[in-house]
């Protein structure tokens, strides 16, 4: 590796010189900066980056923290989505990325804080399905810089869509086309399941809908077997939904799976709405009505509001919680249907 003695001894001046000359400080001439910079360039000089981190205190790294709870990890295709948007943002800020995990480093157990702190990240994104989890509120309380994507509270920072405007958007939709019996399957325990079933209901009252027990059911995300049982289970009353909403785009092709073995058609017997706007659900057929979440505004966001936090930047009120924009993409799995 070039060091810093070995562009000196090129250039036949001190290492004091170079150093300054690499920082471009005030005292050191503009041309002896150019034969400097030259040479190192010449020799492929890199900096490096532990020094640099003594002198600066900072690392030019940020930790990602993802605990998927369903074990699909980066399969996961919206999370995989806001993660690499997230990605592309640092790496353009000149930030390298790594993944804080919970686990074992030198023989000891780390906490996601105690990690954080072991690698020196600069701050760092939580990315997961369980915010009640201690080790993440030790990490939301600490004095890290940090941005949680999908998760609301007052006093942390955080980017998310817009989940209620996304589930209003699908209710309306489909009591517009002419639906009233109107099932739902939503995801797992979470404050954004939370908001969307709350949304739903309320929507539902808004519209004078009634609500029937045996159409709503909780199932989880991204889990197709479970969708394609719940889907028959429903198909099988004596008076079945005539659309039905599922957590997610994953989970409409169980449904669909359902329908098909219950002799169903697709929209004309029953109808279904995705969530998350997943790039298969455009290229299938039929075309999916979903509701699309902006991954790559989530991810960029994320990052801009996590880079004011490293900086040290005022924040107004509304950045802190930043709320991105679904938008209903009305495709064919949703029937028209008339009196």
């Amino acid at each position: 590796m070039v060091s810093i003695k070995d562009i000196a001894r090129k250039c036949g001046v001190s290492s004091a010189t170079v150093s300054k000359a690499l920082n471009d400080c005030s005292d050191i001439s503009v041309m002896t900066k150019m034969k400097v910079r030259a040479v190192a360039d010449e020799l492929g000089y890199f900096p490096n980056s532990s020094a640099k981190a003594l002198k600066t205190n900072k690392t030019n790294t940020i930790g990602i923290i993802y605990s998927n709870r369903l074990g699909n990890g980066l399969k996961h295709t919206y999370f995989s989505a806001v993660i690499e948007s997230f990605k592309e943002s640092a790496e353009k800020e000149g930030y390298d990325i790594i993944f804080i995990g919970s686990g074992n480093a030198s023989g000891k157990k780390f906490s996601y804080y105690e990690h954080c702190r072991h690698r020196n990240v600069d701050g760092v994104l939580i990315v997961c399905s369980d915010f009640y989890d201690s080790e993440i509120n030790e990490v939301l309380r600490s004095d890290l810089p940090a941005v949680a994507v999908d998760f609301y509270s007052k006093r942390d920072y955080s980017v998310s869509s817009d989940n209620r405007q996304g589930m209003r958007d699908i209710v309306e939709y489909v009591y517009e086309m002419g639906h009233r019996k109107i099932g739902y399957i939503y995801g797992d325990t979470s404050l954004i399941t939370t908001v969307r079933l709350d949304t739903f209901l309320e929507t539902m009252k808004q519209l004078d809908i009634p609500l029937v027990i045996d159409y709503i059911k909780q199932g989880r995300y991204n889990d197709y077997e479970l969708a394609e049982k719940m889907v028959t289970e429903m198909l099988s009353l004596y008076e079945p939904p005539t659309c039905i909403i599922m957590p997610d785009d994953i989970a409409v092709y169980g449904g669909m799976k359902a329908a098909g073995r219950s002799g169903k058609r697709v929209p004309e017997d029953i109808s279904f709405v995705g969530y998350d706007g997943i790039q298969f659900s455009f290229i299938s057929e039929p075309k999916l009505t979903t509701v699309s979440q902006n991954t790559d505004d989530i991810g960029r966001k994320s990052a801009e509001l996590l880079f004011s936090r490293i900086r040290g930047e005022e924040i107004s009120e509304i950045r802190k919680h930043t709320l991105i924009e679904t938008q209903l993409i009305k495709g064919q799995t949703v029937a028209r249907l008339t009196k």
